[in-house]
């Protein structure tokens, strides 16, 4: 029994020296690797078909100083050929 409050006597000990040393590390919230706010990417919309993606995965097209972001390469195709005929 005593052998069992010293071993949570030095538990205690050890939290409290590690939350007094690094007191950043234990307020800090992580998710996945990344800190607590910060974005991994930012979601976009699919002028076409209003589907909602990650911009990192989209179609790229620079219209009239405007960038657009597409979920696929057809998408982006009927998106010209719409201005096209206009």
């Amino acid at each position: 029994m005593r052998l069992l409050i010293f071993l949570g006597l030095i538990y205690l000990g050890y939290r409290t020296l590690k939350a007094w040393m690094l007191p950043s590390a234990s307020t800090s919230k992580t998710f996945a690797g990344k800190a607590a706010g910060e974005i991994d990417d930012v979601m976009v919309k699919d002028p076409v078909c209003e589907v909602y993606f990650p911009q990192r995965d989209g179609v790229h097209l620079k219209t009239d100083g405007q960038d657009l972001y597409f979920c696929s390469p057809e998408c982006r195709d009927k998106f010209i050929d719409r201005r096209l005929k206009k």
